[in-house]
């Protein structure tokens, strides 16, 4: 065997025992890419892009508006996350392997600013995205097996990204925050001039005028 050959080996048998399930089919069909954003507190996707662990990018991977509430007169409060977030906005990202990197380029349209962040997948959190784990299902009142393959980011003003990983019958257990950079480019890297894809709904606006933005409480 040339040098060459082992070389490439033992690269190979590094990649795979770094990364769980690495060349292998998942338990389920796709692991689903969700947002969403405090109440009132609009937010508008412009790319989530996705790197699995095979190299493999899906841009696009999810865009447009994040899951939130807006009650009327002003009965919500935006400050701080839910105890069980749910699995918010998003789409399943079908063909991919498990994540590695998502990328978020967001428009936070209380403020309004425009944010990028990187939200790095440990082979941890890896790891839980495929290991079963038995549970009472309240949904279909029995024991089941399931699978933590949802995951879920909320994004708040400041550039604030919280990330969740849950199963359908599983809670959601909190595996990151990071803290984004803000696009000096603007709206679409620059593309649309400065102005943003939508303006905040009466509700939204309402709060933000009488209460301001909770910075610090995420």
């Amino acid at each position: 065997m040339t040098k060459t050959r082992i070389v490439a080996l033992l690269l190979g048998l590094l990649l795979s025992g770094c990364a769980p399930g690495f060349g292998k089919s998942l338990p389920y069909d796709a692991w689903f890419l969700g947002f969403l954003a405090p109440s009132y507190m609009e937010v508008w996707i412009e790319t989530a892009d996705v790197v699995d662990i095979e190299e493999r990018v899906y841009r696009q991977a999810m865009s447009g508006i994040a899951a939130i509430q807006t009650p009327p007169e002003n009965r919500g409060d935006p400050k701080g996350w839910p105890e069980g977030p749910g699995m918010g906005k998003g789409k399943h990202v079908i063909g991919a392997k498990l994540p590695r990197l998502v990328y978020v380029r967001w428009q936070s349209l209380a403020e309004p600013q425009t944010y990028d962040a990187y939200i790095v997948i440990s082979s941890k959190i890896q790891e839980l995205m495929i290991k079963p784990e038995r549970v009472r299902c309240h949904g279909v009142g029995k024991w089941v097996t399931d699978h933590r393959y949802m995951f879920t980011i909320g994004l708040a003003p400041g550039g604030i990204a919280k990330a969740w990983l849950s199963g359908p019958c599983l809670q959601p257990i909190e595996i990151g925050r990071v803290e984004g950079d803000i696009v000096t480019r603007g709206p679409y890297l620059g593309e649309m001039k400065g102005v943003y894809a939508a303006k905040l709904r009466p509700e939204s606006q309402a709060y933000v005028d009488e209460f301001g933005i909770p910075f610090g409480s995420w």
